[in-house]
């Protein structure tokens, strides 16, 4: 960032809740994040009742009045939900309709029946690549673990050959891509565009799963060689249906939210005139709010109604998928209350002051905090949340590109080395049964891989926009 962005920024910025000094701040961020790491990891507490925690801590650590503190958290936790909230609801509602009608294992049994031998792990790498766009990482595991375990029982393929391109496909799209709910809550942080961010990010998903998918999974499968435990192998969520979605439907509809935010980035980059009649259209069309919509109310069809589902069941369906994001929503919206906290009692002026005088690229300070926090807290999301809120600030004069790669930055962060404080840790081990050492060669390395290979592929982008 140029010294003229700073001052215009500085010039700019709202008058702070408190007075205090650069070391008052620092002390001040680091006491309020301990917090919330020891809330989460020593006292097992909610996430979001240790954001909450945290962020009046936080004011208070940096001498802000309690009532200031108060209104700072609220009002980011307002303006975070009401920014995203939807577009995670319904990116809810399309992974549930995706997974019940059967669609997910359509697309799975597909592209399997084509892929034989050494072109399996490139097989798993692209069904998680695709089902990872619509689902939360969690629900994506739970979909194709069975999945993983059936083809290498079946196939008599290595565990770790087969598994391993899963997860990287799945973690990649959880970090890095919308609507995902870490990379929407970063990209409305810092006013990033949401098109241009996704396909900045689909630029660097491609390589970084490449690598830390098949590549990787050759190394991962000679380290650790365990068989696929019988006990994990449930059965197929779509074996009660009398019948499923097409391929091609089920793909067109995933596929649809991301094709039509793409147009809108394309259109805006080319056309580049807000008077212009398809670059208005466009603008609507390619909203993440009516994108998602539309392949929403497309999937009640080209899913739903596909596999059978009376209207009945359709509302069951939508009514089940909100249930389990309720937490999600409360995190999320706790982190914005906890990133508008940061901001109101000036930690962006000492994070710029800091950046500028220890002369490190924006880029690269996103990713060490949001590398620091995962490692702390063991969340992805927390980490995305509370990075995003830190170097908000540095967006100021930054091009759309850069800022898309800023956000791209903190999402290969929150990924770094998963370890015994995540539970996304702990699911795959005992999916996979595997030991904890075990589970650390494969699945914390590849997080870590995601990561690194993810920020070299941001700074080699930055070179270029």
């Amino acid at each position: 960032m140029t010294s003229l962005s700073v001052e215009v920024l500085a010039a700019d910025a709202v008058e702070p809740i408190t007075s205090a000094g650069n070391a008052q701040l620092g002390i001040a961020v680091l006491a309020g994040i301990a917090v919330i790491v020891l809330l989460i990891t020593k006292f097992k507490l909610h996430a979001f009742l240790a954001l909450t925690i945290g962020s009046l801590a936080l004011g208070a650590f940096a001498g802000a009045p309690l009532a200031d503190a108060i209104k700072s958290f609220t009002t980011g936790l307002g303006s975070t939900v009401a920014g995203v909230g939807v577009l995670i609801a319904l990116g809810a509602i399309l992974g549930k309709l995706l997974a019940d009608s059967g669609g997910a294992d359509q697309i799975v049994d597909t592209i399997l029946a084509r892929a034989k031998g050494r072109a399996m792990p490139w097989a798993m790498v692209l069904i998680a690549s695709v089902i990872g766009l619509p689902l939360f990482f969690e629900v994506g595991i739970v979909l194709l673990i069975p999945v993983v375990l059936l083809v290498a029982k079946r196939g008599n393929y290595s565990l770790m050959r087969i598994g391993v391109p899963a997860l990287a496909g799945l973690s990649v799209m959880h970090g890095l891509i919308p609507p995902h709910p870490g990379p929407l809550v970063a990209i409305d942080a810092v006013g990033a565009n949401l098109g241009v961010t996704l396909a900045l990010g689909l630029v660097v998903a491609v390589p970084t799963v490449i690598i830390a998918g098949p590549v990787f999974s050759r190394y991962a499968a000679r380290w650790v060689d365990v068989p696929a435990p019988e006990n994990m192998i449930p059965a197929r969520p779509s074996e009660d249906l009398d019948r499923r979605p097409g391929f091609g439907a089920t793909v067109a509809t995933v596929l649809l939210p991301v094709v039509l935010m793409l147009v809108k980035a394309l259109v805006d980059i080319v056309v580049d005139d807000p008077e212009n009649g398809v670059q208005k259209v466009t603008d609507v069309i390619g909203s993440p709010l009516i994108a998602l919509l539309a392949a929403v109310l497309v999937g009640l069809f080209t899913l739903g109604r596909a596999a059978g589902f009376t209207k009945e069941r359709l509302s069951s369906t939508v009514e089940k998928s909100l249930a389990p994001i309720a937490g999600v929503l409360m995190i999320v919206g706790a982190g914005g209350g906890f990133k508008q906290t940061l901001i109101d009692i000036g930690v962006g002026r000492m994070i710029l002051d800091f950046s500028r005088d220890w002369s490190i690229p924006a880029l690269l300070l996103a990713w060490l905090i949001a590398v620091a926090i995962r490692l702390a807290t063991g969340s992805a999301t927390v980490a995305t949340i509370s990075a995003a809120g830190l170097v908000a600030p540095l967006a100021a004069g930054m091009s759309t590109g850069e800022t898309a790669l800023l956000v791209l930055a903190i999402g290969a962060g929150s990924l770094f080395f998963s370890h015994v404080n995540d539970a996304g840790f702990w699911l795959v081990k005992e999916y996979f049964g595997m030991s904890v050492g075990q589970t650390i060669k494969t699945w914390s390395v590849m997080e870590t891989i995601i990561s690194v290979v993810g920020i070299v592929f941001v700074l080699l982008l930055s070179l270029l926009v």
